[in-house]
């Protein structure tokens, strides 16, 4: 849908579960000198000001990068995701936000590659100033599900995927499951990381999915947390990140985000 613009909601709670989890994942695949090829199949832009018109409009950034960056934990996942988001605040002030294209691409080594693919036309606009003098990162201007549907396995062997729609289309997970059953065909160990909202009075079950695909325990990672209060954003009360083929060393740094103080498991 192009009515969704991630600009209102840019650093919430939300992004904070996800980010935390995405880099610790990255960090954990990268112990491995092998390239890693990473596909950001809902790319949005890479940067969002926390100063602009959209973010102060909602103000969502306050419950959560803005609740983290005056907490400054000093070490483990949020420690190393929150530094991510310092590298755009050299000055000690909080503006800047990175999406999950920067944030990935600031992990990059020089073995590994990024793909964004984006359908929005002001976002590719965005993303194509700021990645198209970039040899590492490639933009596809389109849909996020058919480019993951023809998605070429990666010549090292070793991918990620981030799945990270909007969700404002009923047909999302079924869509979802058919372009990933289509992936898995060529690419069948890559690493497929899916987020999701939980709602109240909407039922968004990544397990549709998991069933979908025929998965075992041992493909099938959901890691989800759930809101405190103050840091509900309307009726979504949390959200996860469900993950194929999660790889052991990254599934043992990922078990020890339990137990944090905004990460539950199931």
């Amino acid at each position: 849908m192009l009515s969704y613009r991630h600009g209102f909601h840019a650093g919430n709670p939300a992004d904070v579960f996800k980010h935390t989890v995405l880099v610790a994942l990255v960090r954990a695949m990268q112990e491995k000198p092998a390239g890693i090829h990473f596909f950001d199949i809902h790319a949005g832009a890479a940067r969002y000001d926390l100063a602009s018109e959209w973010a102060l409009k909602t103000r969502e950034f306050e419950p959560g990068i803005q609740r983290l960056w005056q907490s400054e934990p000093d070490a483990g996942p949020l420690a190393d995701y929150l530094e991510q988001v310092k590298r755009l605040n050299p000055d000690g002030k909080l503006r800047y936000y990175p999406g999950s294209p920067l944030l990935l691409r600031q992990l990059l080594r020089p073995a590994d590659r990024l793909t964004l693919c984006e359908l929005h036309p002001a976002e590719q606009d965005i993303l194509r100033e700021r990645f198209s003098r970039d040899r590492q990162t490639t933009l596809i201007c389109g849909d996020g599900y058919q480019a993951l549907a023809t998605m070429a396995p990666p010549q090292t062997g070793r991918g990620l995927v981030l799945i990270d729609p909007s969700y404002e289309q009923k047909t999302e997970l079924a869509d979802m499951s058919q372009a990933l059953l289509s992936a898995r065909k060529r690419f069948g160990h890559g690493v497929f990381v899916i987020w999701y909202p939980q709602i109240d009075g909407r039922d968004i079950d990544p397990d549709e999915v998991r069933d979908g695909l025929e998965l075992d325990s041992e493909q099938w990672l959901d890691l989800r947390t759930t809101f405190p209060d103050e840091q509900r954003l309307g009726r979504m009360s949390g959200c996860g990140m469900a993950i194929i083929n999660c790889p052991f060393r990254a599934r043992q740094r990922l078990a020890d985000l339990v137990g944090d103080e905004f990460l539950t498991t199931r």
